[in-house]
């Protein structure tokens, strides 16, 4: 829930100066922005199809976990079950429960298999939600960030609040314990989370030879601009 008291947000100028150690944009584009995809990848699974309604409920998010010197941002992990699935009733009762049994020793055999697991919840106010669906709602360059599910979903607040606290005592584990955001001020959370992860995950400066470009040769010189002549650009209004 939002803090006792409110935080003073952070200014845009220091949120910058902080950031160009690890990139832009909203948390997970700020952890990926500025890093090799080869290394990095972002995992934003769709609905499943009916093959994988059949599968366990885990097996498609374990297909999608990492190998070594990989790592994996889930954008909607397996938690879906906890939350969304559950509170809007995608899922039975039973299979809720049977989720978070089952949850913490899956995460366990990941963990002893030497995958490190950092589960981060960011952590919004019921004021602070209101004024981002509104700001969605009235703005018309981001009203697709608001889906149906979203607005369905703004008035159970307190279920998705009472699925939370399920979904934390029952997965909170030593093994693969869950680590809280505020997030009422996006810039200081991006750079609490990227500043965690860093902390969290061993790692070593690599060292890199200095790229040098060789000189163009210019063999087979001619006027290519010249060529261009006639061809049809778009009209510079900028």
């Amino acid at each position: 829930m939002a803090n006792d008291a409110p935080v003073e947000r952070m200014k845009r100028k220091d949120y910058e100066k902080e950031l160009e150690k690890a990139g832009k944009g909203g948390t997970i584009k700020a952890l990926t922005e500025k890093v090799s995809p080869r290394v990095f990848r972002v995992c934003a699974l769709p609905a499943p199809s009916d093959r994988q309604k059949s599968q366990l409920f885990l097996q498609r998010y374990i297909e999608q976990f990492p190998a070594g010197g990989e790592i994996v941002i889930f954008d909607r992990s397996w938690y879906n079950r906890a939350g969304v699935e559950y509170v809007m009733g995608f899922c039975s009762p039973t299979e809720h429960k049977r989720f978070l049994e089952l949850c913490p020793l899956v995460e366990k055999f990941a963990v002893d298999a030497g995958i490190v697991l950092i589960k981060l919840w960011l952590e919004v106010g019921m004021e602070e939600q209101e004024l981002r669906f509104k700001a969605r709602i009235e703005d018309p360059l981001r009203q697709w960030k608001l889906s149906p599910m979203d607005t369905e979903s703004f008035g159970r607040w307190y279920d998705y609040s009472r699925a939370r606290d399920m979904m934390f005592e029952a997965t909170d584990t030593k093994h693969a314990p869950w680590r809280l955001i505020r997030s009422d001020d996006k810039r200081r959370a991006r750079l609490n989370v990227i500043s965690h992860i860093l902390r969290t995950i061993p790692y070593k400066e690599v060292k890199r030879e200095k790229v040098k470009l060789p000189p163009r040769s210019h063999k087979g010189r001619y006027n290519d601009q010249a060529s261009l002549r006639g061809l049809k650009f778009v009209e510079e209004r900028y």
